[in-house]
């Protein structure tokens, strides 16, 4: 059995911006900056750690005790940027899905840098939060390197068995997501749907990289290796 995690951002959707806009919409409405992260790279980043980078851009403390009431004002901005924004399911993604969700011999999860609320509000607005029994998130921890394990805890948990962590999959399309499938010997699956092309998703270590998932029968044939 393997236990196919997915990334959200650039692969399994594009939001239409609507992350980084609510993301903004939120540091304004706290912090009184417009378009604060303008120049931050939030790519395969989680949300905690992009907030850090924002607030020590403009000299705020990120021990300020702010931080609840700015995720609390970056999920109003975001369920509202998400009905608002153009976003698409990128392509194969739901073909894939179906049929890995059809079978016996993977569980789907996510591992993504979004806050768990977050993530819900992104994967509902494209009908595909159903597909994911559980995941890691950004708000478990800042350093995604780190949110295998979480997420791994938990699926031993809910189904109560043991996960090796050699049978799990990472699905992203940053070095990001390569990098913390690397210190627990899991496989590291690239797709070249985001902002890196796959000549730099192979120089960072991916396994296997992908164009897109739009052969599904070859992405399934993949994940059984």
């Amino acid at each position: 059995m393997k236990f196919i995690l997915f990334d959200i951002d650039g692969t399994l959707i594009d939001s239409g911006g609507a992350g980084s806009n609510a993301l903004n919409l939120a540091f304004e409405e706290i912090f009184s900056v417009k378009n604060a992260f303008r120049t931050v790279s939030m790519a395969g980043k989680t949300d905690v750690q992009i907030l850090k980078e924002g607030l020590a851009l403009y000299g705020i403390s990120h021990t300020n005790g702010e931080t609840p009431e700015f995720f609390r004002a970056y999920i109003k901005h975001l369920a509202e940027s998400v009905s608002n924004r153009k976003g698409h399911v990128k392509p194969g993604i739901r073909a894939a899905l179906d049929a890995m969700a059809s079978g016996r011999e993977n569980i789907l999860g996510l591992l993504t840098g979004n806050i768990s609320e977050g993530a819900r509000i992104k994967l509902e607005a494209y009908d595909l939060y159903s597909y994911f029994r559980l995941g890691a998130f950004g708000d478990d921890s800042e350093d995604r390197n780190k949110l295998l394990p979480v997420a791994v805890g938990r699926l031993e948990k809910a189904e109560s068995l043991k996960m090796d962590f050699r049978d799990c999959v990472v699905i992203g399309d940053t070095p990001r997501d390569v990098d913390c499938a690397k210190p627990y010997g899991a496989k590291a699956v690239a797709v070249a749907t985001g902002p890196y092309s796959s000549a730099a998703l192979r120089d960072a270590g991916a396994h296997l990289v992908f164009e897109d998932l739009s052969d599904t029968a070859a992405f399934i044939e993949a994940m059984k290796s």
